[in-house]
């Protein structure tokens, strides 16, 4: 059975370079936190099941967590997760997750306990609803249960566990929020010809001025003004949540460095993988990702550097405008 640890770095490299950094114990919580993330994404997101299974499923794993059922007959169902992606991985070890959970200081626990369930019940919520969004206001509805309730529960256990902090909750949490719609508002970028192929367009419809148009329809070479326009609006989007991710950084204290560098390298990752995808129509067909020498130097600087909130603020502009 594997450890946490290996599953952290088996279900993403990158991520796991972060949590390293960090001091205990958010660095025991955010990897168990992680984790769980990762089995309610699987049971969003894989191939194997209906709709209406996904969303039982997720009920279940609601009331495991809250302690409301018995954990082994859900366990028994993801141990059988038969598809080969990092999610599944994790389902197929949950009850070492839930262990690692069960291990935590009851304060830290009930802090994820809660934010995981809620953002459960909401991917759970769209499941059922599909693949719809007809406003704007829809997708940032979406993007808050997978990713903004993310930002909110990382807040708390700063809050928990940081000084420095006393006083600036409300913003905090407001702005915690948006650093999670920037991620996911980058990840939406990076995923358009994949979720296409699943059946899902995160592009709201009235992000597409043509009537005639619907988000399924941007893949088609004809429509291919009309998708990029719509790339352009998805990447100014990122660009204005990822101010507010800025904003967030400058209020952890510059002595809580590990918790500082594990917030900047999702942010310089997404200003990026934002500069390579402005513009560019391979992202239609194609992931388009940082080189791993780039996350290399990117890593290396930011541990350097990423002391000065002036020099955050430089770096991201020259990682936004560098060829």
């Amino acid at each position: 059975m594997a450890t946490l640890q290996e599953l952290l770095i088996r279900s993403s490299r990158t991520f796991a370079v972060g949590i390293e950094i960090l001091p205990e114990p958010l660095r025991e919580e955010i990897t168990v936190a992680y984790l769980l993330l990762r089995v309610s994404d699987y049971l969003e997101d894989n191939q194997e099941l209906a709709d209406d299974d996904k969303a039982a499923l997720l009920s279940a794993w609601r009331r495991v967590l809250g302690g409301d059922e018995e954990p082994r007959q859900l366990v028994e169902r993801l141990g059988a997760a038969r598809e080969d992606t990092p999610d599944a991985l994790v389902a197929r070890n949950a009850t070492t997750v839930l262990k690692g959970l069960d291990s935590l200081a009851p304060d830290a626990r009930d802090i994820l306990v809660s934010r995981v369930r809620e953002s459960s019940a909401g991917m759970a919520r769209w499941v059922e609803r599909g693949s719809r969004f007809e406003t704007e206001a829809d997708l940032d509805d979406y993007m808050h249960e997978v990713a903004g309730r993310v930002g909110l529960l990382l807040t708390e256990l700063f809050a928990l566990r940081l000084k420095g902090l006393e006083g600036a909750g409300d913003r905090m949490m407001r702005l915690g929020r948006e650093f999670g719609l920037a991620l996911q508002t980058v990840n939406v970028i990076r995923g358009l010809h994949e979720d296409r192929d699943r059946g899902w367009v995160y592009v709201p419809t009235d992000y597409i001025a043509d009537p005639d148009v619907r988000p399924p329809d941007l893949f088609r070479p004809g429509n291919h003004e009309v998708a990029m326009r719509v790339l352009s609006r998805l990447v100014g989007k990122a660009e204005r949540h990822l101010s507010a991710a800025r904003a967030y950084i400058r209020m952890i204290p510059r002595r809580h460095h590990g918790v500082r560098l594990f917030c900047m390298l999702p942010l310089f990752f997404a200003v990026r993988t934002l500069a390579l995808s402005r513009g560019n129509p391979d992202v239609l067909e194609r992931e388009t990702k940082m080189t791993r020498a780039e996350v290399t130097a990117v890593t290396r600087n930011a541990k350097l550097l990423g002391l000065s909130n002036r020099w955050i603020d430089w770096y991201c502009r020259r990682l936004s405008t560098a060829v």
